[in-house]
C-alpha cells in the first residue's frame, strides 16, 4: 500500500498506459481520479473505473480535455476541493499520429502541441499552484510524474511531431523539478520504449514492430504494466532525493 491515503490524478487514463497506471496507483491504496476524453478503453473490456472499483479500490472519473484550461482547471480543483489535497498528477494522456516534417500539416501539428505539450503544461502548472497551498507529508509537497518517451531524446522516425513535444516533456520535467525542489515538489518523468497497447494504425504493423523489436535487447516489448510500475516508483515516498530524472523504460533500446 505504497500510496495509501494519497489522492491522484492519472490523465489519459481511460486505456493502454494510463488504465494500467490507474488500476495499479488504486491497488496501492490511492484514491485515484480518472481523466480522459472517452470511458471506454481502446483496448475493449471493462472501464478503467469499474476494474478499479470491482477490486474494492477507489476512483471516480471526471471527463476532461486537457487541452483546455478550464478543463484542467476544474480538474484539479476538483480534487482539491473534494479531498483535501493533490499529492500526485501522472500526466499521461498524449496523441501520436504520424508523418515526417513535410507531410506534417498545420492542423496535425496544432492538434499533437495542444494535447502533448501545451496540455502537460496545464496540467504541471495547475498542479503546482495547487501543492504550494499545501503541507509537506515527509518534506514532499506533492509529485508530478510526465509520461514522456524514448523519441523525446532519439528520432521518432514518421512522427515529427510525437517527438518534438516529447522532448519538450522531458525539457518541461527537468525545469520544473529545478525551478520547485525548494518548495517541496518533485518532478520527474518516465520514458517507455516501445509498448504494446490498445492504439492501433501504424503503431502496430507488422514492419513496425518488426524495427522495434530489432532495436530493443530484451527479447519482448514492453507492457502497459512495465510503465505503471516505474510511474508508481516515482509517484511513491519511496523515490527519496530523486528529481528531474527522466526515468527509461525501454527494454535496453537506449544502451543498444
Amino acid at each position: 500500500m505504497r500510496l495509501e491515503d494519497h489522492n491522484v490524478i492519472v490523465t489519459g487514463a481511460a486505456s493502454g498506459i494510463g488504465r494500467a497506471i490507474a488500476v495499479r496507483f488504486a491497488a496501492e491504496g490511492a484514491h485515484v481520479v480518472l481523466s480522459d476524453v472517452r470511458e471506454d478503453p481502446r483496448e475493449g473490456g471493462d472501464d478503467t473505473l469499474e476494474i478499479i472499483r470491482a477490486a474494492g479500490g477507489s476512483a471516480e472519473f471526471v471527463r476532461s480535455d486537457i487541452s483546455k484550461k478550464a478543463d484542467v482547471e476544474r480538474l484539479v480543483a476538483h480534487l482539491s476541493q473534494t479531498r483535501g489535497r493533490l499529492d500526485v498528477i501522472v500526466n499521461n494522456a498524449a496523441i501520436g499520429d504520424g508523418g515526417r516534417l513535410t507531410e506534417t500539416t498545420d492542423e496535425l501539428w496544432d492538434d499533437t502541441v495542444a494535447t502533448n505539450l501545451t496540455g502537460v503544461f496545464l496540467c504541471c502548472r495547475a498542479a503546482v499552484a495547487q501543492m504550494l497551498t499545501q503541507t509537506p507529508r515527509d518534506e514532499v509537497r506533492g509529485r508530478i510524474v510526465n509520461i514522456s518517451s524514448q523519441h523525446g531524446m532519439i528520432s521518432s522516425p514518421g512522427h515529427f511531431a510525437y517527438g518534438v513535444t516529447k522532448s519538450g516533456v522531458v525539457y518541461m520535467t527537468r525545469q520544473i523539478a529545478a525551478d520547485y525542489a525548494k518548495d517541496g515538489i518533485v518532478c520527474n518523468a518516465v520514458a517507455p520504449g516501445k509498448v504494446i497497447t490498445g492504439k492501433d494504425g501504424d503503431a502496430q504493423t507488422a514492419e513496425t514492430l518488426a524495427y522495434s523489436h530489432s532495436r530493443t535487447p530484451w527479447p519482448r516489448l514492453g507492457r502497459p504494466d512495465d510503465i505503471a510500475a516505474a510511474a508508481l516508483f516515482l509517484a511513491s515516498p519511496e523515490a527519496t532525493y530523486i528529481t528531474g530524472e527522466n526515468l527509461m523504460v525501454d527494454g535496453g533500446w537506449m544502451a543498444g
